[in-house]
């Protein structure tokens, strides 16, 4: 008998050539082909002319989201080189369309700094398109040269003729790649709108065709109004935003900051262009350069007695808006999401630029200075008396010798990544998914009421709270910088689930406000879910089915309006605990059949800007929020 093993001969090695290889595994590319990978092919064709505005070469950049669902990307660089490749014997838009790796990226003569990380990005672009148009204006001529699917369908020629100079790319993305392709004006406006404030005074319009609406982003202040942009909601301590702008061996340096009276730490770095969420070289450069310069600030300036304790870093991080935004020749990523900066050298650059620069910043400022220091020794006494709550916390829920309270129903199995732990709202859901759960791998942990709202306590009273003191100990891995630690957490997956009315849709954002702002890590490792119970039940003799939003409840009534001999009847679920234990697992708590929604964060400048916006001090932006979103709510208990 032949082994299969035996067959295996060259014949079965499949080389996939050109972009073929984009198109079999897209979301090696491009993340996935859901709604964050249909909008990062825009981003990658508008990096192209970001990196153009980075070389001095581009003011404006256009970005268009026509009728027929295609984007066009158009801006007034230097235009894709078209001229035949001296060793590919081909127009270099041609190639730079059609080959992985091939771009002006490479070559720092054309770019010295660039976005683009790896020189894949317009041809995948191009790969995962039903169809790409690139036209190109320089020389005095509009060259064009259209592709299927990333294949060009006729040669790079003269289209036409103009002056100006420029690259437009209009492109359909795959019905093939991409089940939904519909572009969100909003999601597309927020990311231009940050790489405008990342580049002052260039010019980035945003246009939909359908429904007709349009924004332009030009900001002469850069980081400045970043910063200001991001405290909208938030009572500042400083009048005007701290701005440093140096360069040191070769790399930029620029960076904005605030104080305000909040208790929540929001700092943003980014190297050219790209946010780095996991932080890296300028970011520790950045944070150890604050804390050296506010404590010798504060000492020369007798604000720190000589028996006061220093202020620590998050002593003077508590309350600060920031943005670190650097340039680098060759940055060197690393971290999960390869977006961590490498380069050893970059710490050093920062700290110098920030200590010389802060210094004269607090000096110019000394009004502000002293009531940032008086903040900062605020938050040194508020950490000492967390300190002391923290432990408070761990004695009391010990979880081996005194058991958890809380009421929290445990399950049997131990290996954390197989089991899962719902947090309820109230004790009658809390009972139903008691009893409906599977044992071995689901915990319940029902909430007596609404939770404390963390947007405007600081931690020590946070920790007072008993109900957040309840989530911390069921969790297991602690909370602040010192003692929150991922790997001892006790569950793979947290599912919020909460009624689908006005007071649980308050509870799930208090619950969320606590995780973003305290547990932001577990968001980002992907633990934190929510769970969808359904809105109706619908029965008509032994027919049952479950209905999860209007959308589908019109729709059945519909159908049994044309029928009305035939009897029916719909259920309305106001709350978890009229469900009976049966139906909340087979419809909420079975991960056969149920539906979670993962928690991410894709832009945490527009998170954080809601949960201070709904969450805040600040009564009119919110009246403002809810009234702008009133008409997207198809579901409201009052």
């Amino acid at each position: 008998m032949t082994k299969q093993s035996d067959n295996y001969t060259a014949s079965n090695i499949q080389i996939l050539k050109g972009l073929e290889a984009v198109r079999q595994r897209p979301a090696m590319y491009i993340g996935d082909v859901s709604s964050r990978g249909l909008h990062h092919l825009v981003y990658e064709v508008v990096d192209n002319s970001i990196d153009e505005a980075l070389a001095g070469h581009c003011t404006e950049i256009k970005v268009t989201m026509c009728a027929d669902g295609s984007i066009i990307v158009e801006d007034n660089g230097r235009g894709i080189p078209v001229d035949i490749h001296p060793r590919e014997k081909k127009s270099a838009l041609e190639i730079v369309m059609t080959v992985l790796h091939a771009g002006g990226k490479f070559d720092k003569k054309s770019y010295k700094v660039s976005g683009g990380l790896h020189g894949v990005g317009i041809s995948v672009v191009n790969a995962l398109s039903e169809w790409l148009q690139a036209e190109v204006t320089r020389d005095g001529k509009v060259w064009g040269q259209r592709y299927e699917r990333g294949a060009p369908t006729m040669p790079v020629k003269a289209i036409g003729r103009r002056k100006t100079t420029g690259t437009k790319i209009q492109f359909m993305p795959d019905g093939e790649i991409f089940k939904k392709r519909k572009f969100s004006f909003e999601i597309l406006s927020e990311r231009l709108r940050e790489l405008a404030f990342l580049n002052k005074n260039l010019k980035i319009l945003i246009k939909s065709e359908k429904p007709k609406k349009e924004q332009i982003f030009r900001y002469k202040g850069g980081l400045i109004e970043f910063v200001e942009y991001l405290d909208q909601n938030r009572d500042s301590i400083t009048k005007k935003p701290f701005y440093i702008e140096d360069e040191k061996e070769g790399v930029p340096v620029e960076i904005a900051m605030s104080y305000t009276d909040t208790y929540n730490e929001n700092t943003y770095s980014y190297v050219n262009n790209i946010h780095t969420i996991e932080g890296g070289s300028h970011l520790i450069g950045f944070k150890t350069a604050l804390t050296r310069t506010l404590n010798n600030f504060a000492i020369k300036n007798k604000l720190l007695k000589s028996n006061d304790a220093s202020l620590s870093g998050d002593d003077v991080r508590e309350g600060i808006t920031a943005v670190i935004s650097i340039k680098h020749p060759a940055p060197q990523f690393e971290g999960q999401t390869k977006t961590k900066l490498g380069n050893s050298e970059v710490r050093g650059i920062v700290e110098s630029i920030v200590n010389e620069g802060l210094i004269k910043e607090l000096e110019k400022n000394m009004t502000q200075a002293r009531k940032i220091i008086e903040k900062c020794k605020q938050a040194s006494r508020s950490r000492e008396a967390a300190r002391k709550a923290r432990e408070l916390t761990r004695r009391k829920t010990a979880i081996e010798s005194e058991g958890l309270p809380g009421k929290l129903a445990d399950c049997s199995l131990r290996e954390a990544e197989r089991t899962e732990i719902f947090i309820v709202e109230g004790d009658s859901a809390g009972g139903s998914a008691k009893q409906g759960r599977d044992r071995r791998f689901q915990a319940i942990l029902p909430l007596r009421g609404k939770i404390l709202n963390v947007e405007k306590a600081r931690v020590d009273k946070m920790l007072a709270n008993e109900e957040i003191r309840t989530i911390v100990a069921a969790l297991g891995c602690g909370i602040g910088r010192d003692d929150f630690d991922t790997s001892r957490l006790r569950y793979d997956k947290i599912i919020i689930m909460t009624d689908a009315d006005v007071d649980g849709s308050h509870i799930r954002t208090l619950l969320l406000t606590f995780f973003f702002r305290h547990m932001r890590e577990l968001i980002d490792q992907g633990h934190l879910y929510i769970a969808q119970p359904p809105l109706y039940r619908y029965k008509k003799g032994t027919q049952e089915i479950y209905l999860y939003d209007e959308e589908e409840r019109e729709e059945l009534v519909k159908k049994q309006a044309r029928n009305e001999k035939e009897k029916f009847n719909l259920q309305r679920y106001k709350g978890l605990g009229e469900m009976n234990p049966d139906q909340l697992w087979k419809t909420t708590m079975d991960p056969e059949n149920r539906t979670l929604l993962q928690v991410t964060i894709d832009e945490a400048f527009e998170a954080d800007l809601i949960f201070s916006k709904l969450m805040g001090d600040k009564v009119e932006p919110r009246r403002q929020f809810i009234e702008e979103n009133a008409k997207y709510v198809r579901n409201l208990d009052v």
